[in-house]
């Protein structure tokens, strides 16, 4: 139950967009290992497939994976950035200050956006292999 009627027990805003980093943090591990795990799948296809029109899917594909790694560090590397300072606000009873909320805001985007880009590459690259084997 995220509030209670007892409020020393309410999770303030402030916890809130914590255990939201927090999240979004595992979210990106996740991102990281499956985006290796791909990379993984495709060599061992290349190792067996040798066509062109294969050969050039592969490398638009190895290609995204590497763009989706930066974009991954990038929004992992802006997370922890934002969490040391919620959590510095929090250490030091503060409240949140608007540009705070306003970069959570950012990052959720940047989150979702990624999860949705995520899982239509990672959809699309299974269909491709299937159609290739």
């Amino acid at each position: 139950m995220l509030h209670d009627s007892n409020k020393n027990e309410r999770i303030s805003k402030t916890e809130q967009f914590l255990q939201e980093c927090a999240g979004w943090l595992r979210l990106l591990d996740f991102f990281k290992q499956e985006n290796s795990y791909l990379k993984t799948r495709l060599s061992v296809v290349m190792d067996h497939k040798r066509d062109r029109d294969f050969l050039n899917e592969a490398e638009h594909y190895q290609n995204l994976f590497i763009l989706k790694d930066e974009f991954i560090n990038e929004i992992a590397k802006d997370a922890k950035m934002h969490e040391d300072k919620i959590k510095q606000a929090l250490l030091h009873k503060r409240p949140l200050e608007d540009k705070l909320a306003r970069q959570q805001q950012k990052l959720r985007n940047e989150v979702e956006h990624l999860e949705k880009e995520f899982t239509r590459m990672k959809n699309d690259f299974n269909k491709e292999l299937l159609a290739v084997l």
